[in-house]
């Protein structure tokens, strides 16, 4: 008797979402129990569906894939998420491991990868796409590495919507928080990048990966140098 395994599908495009549900239901052993665009509507799914595996994309609208899946472990520990990125670098894999997540696979890996992972993760088996090499995965999981390594899960989060533009009214609303509590989020990143403008962030953020598609150093420097240069928000 096959084991139908039951998949909650992340990606804030919905066309992805269409090619990746053809592609897992090719398989008779796996099924898309739902799909969502963001990360308010993949919790929401998750409580409701209580799918097997979660393929969270890492880019959403708002609050990331990091996000999500923070306030789905919170309510079920035992949640299997795989991450699925086009995100290789070592910072993302980094803090997806961190998070909690049981796998990551880029979306350049061919197509039977994306199985074999749901497969595995489903099997509560740690899972990392074959272009993510075995020595990055362990420096990821197990060294101290350049300074967003040292960021807080949350000033990490903070810092990725600082780095998409967001000013720290948007920040604070869509991550649930008071604007005080982000604002001192914002100082600790500062301090522990030794930033002392928005443009010497920017330019560390950039080195770390965080430039996002859709943003340049000039689009977002000006943001960051307002957020960061003269303390907190009244």
């Amino acid at each position: 008797m096959t084991v139908d395994i039951s998949v909650l599908l992340v990606d804030d495009h919905a066309v992805v979402r269409e090619g990746y549900k053809r592609l897992l239901e090719r398989s008779p052993d796996v099924s898309v129990a739902g799909e969502a665009a963001n990360a308010s509507e993949a919790y929401q799914k998750f409580c409701v569906l209580q799918p097997n595996v979660v393929v969270m994309d890492l880019a959403l609208p708002g609050a990331s894939g990091i996000e999500a899946m923070r306030r789905m472990l919170a309510r079920e520990p035992h949640a299997h998420v795989l991450i699925f990125s086009v995100h290789e670098e070592a910072i993302f894999v980094r803090r997806a491991l961190d998070a909690g997540a049981r796998g990551y696979v880029t979306k350049a890996s061919a197509p039977d990868v994306l199985v074999e992972a749901v497969r595995s993760v489903a099997r509560r088996e740690r899972y990392l796409s074959p272009d993510i090499s075995q020595a990055l995965a362990l420096r990821a999981t197990i060294q101290e590495g350049p300074p967003g390594r040292q960021l807080s899960a949350r000033e990490f989060e903070v810092l990725r919507l600082l780095v998409q533009g967001y000013t720290l009214p948007s920040i604070a609303e869509k991550l649930g928080l008071s604007q005080k509590t982000v604002a001192n989020h914002q100082s600790a990143i500062r301090q522990k990048f030794g930033a002392n403008n928005g443009v010497q962030l920017a330019q560390i953020a950039n080195r770390l990966g965080l430039h996002f598609a859709g943003s340049d150093d000039a689009s977002f420097a000006p943001s960051l140098g307002s957020l960061i240069g003269n303390g907190s928000p009244a």
